[in-house]
């Protein structure tokens, strides 16, 4: 609501878009972190394989090469997850936030006594009768749910964010567990950010969307010097 306050022309959707610039950029280093070791499960991929094949009649061993062979390569299998575990808590306060909003009063656009108590003190004298526009780009209701197309964009963002991290791994004949959960889940993310930004307001499905979008940025600039790297090495070699 501050940023929507001073910054002209006092869109919502472009408020939600600047937070989620400056979320994305205080998550920046766990994000690279995040992407970091998915990269880098893809490069050692073939000697786990080598291992698994190697254990594969001896399942305890298997766990316990497994466990030292990460410990070695100094690699956690989970911190992957750490960004996004780290943004629940944001989509809930988001999704508070925009129920909140709903909620104003349809004849004057403004908040009720029990939402203007959540407001900066001076934010709160001014919305008190100020009404709140709720549209992104004069058009966009961002209060309301089964905003096909925000959430159609939010799926088609995340498609692209999980084929960019698997487009470049090895295809192997019959592939192998973890390439395997890697092409599912990179067409059920997709479907699940459509159903859920269908069911939620607009505007958390708008954070969504950009979220993603500042991720894919992110990974295809990492991406770009991997790869310039790699290529540098072999010529060096």
């Amino acid at each position: 609501m501050v940023i929507y306050h001073y910054l002209p022309p006092h869109d919502l959707g472009i408020s939600i878009i600047l937070v989620t610039a400056i979320i994305k950029l205080l998550l920046y280093l766990p994000s690279l972190s995040s992407i970091k070791s998915q990269q880098k499960m893809q490069d050692i991929q073939p000697k786990l394989d080598a291992l698994r094949k190697k254990y594969a009649n001896n399942k305890e061993e298997m766990s316990r090469q497994l466990v030292l062979f990460y410990r070695e390569n100094k690699i956690n299998p989970l911190s992957s997850c750490l960004p996004l575990l780290i943004q629940f808590p944001i989509l809930i306060a988001l999704y508070q936030v925009f129920i909140a909003v709903s909620r104003t009063d349809p004849a004057t656009g403004i908040l009720p006594a029990n939402q203007l108590t959540h407001l900066y003190t001076y934010l709160r004298e001014v919305y008190a009768t100020t009404p709140i526009h709720t549209h992104f780009l004069g058009f966009v209701d961002l209060t309301q749910t089964k905003n096909y197309v925000l959430a159609g964009l939010a799926a088609g963002l995340q498609y692209w964010q999980s084929w960019m991290m698997t487009r470049h791994q090895p295809k192997q004949k019959g592939g192998n567990l973890a390439q395997n959960m890697n092409r599912q889940m990179m067409f059920l993310m997709p479907i699940m950010t459509f159903i859920f930004g269908v069911s939620f307001p607009a505007g958390l499905t708008l954070y969504w969307a950009a979220s993603t979008l500042f991720q894919v940025l992110q990974q295809y600039i990492f991406l770009r010097r991997h790869l310039h790297q790699e290529q540098t090495n072999v010529t060096q070699q």
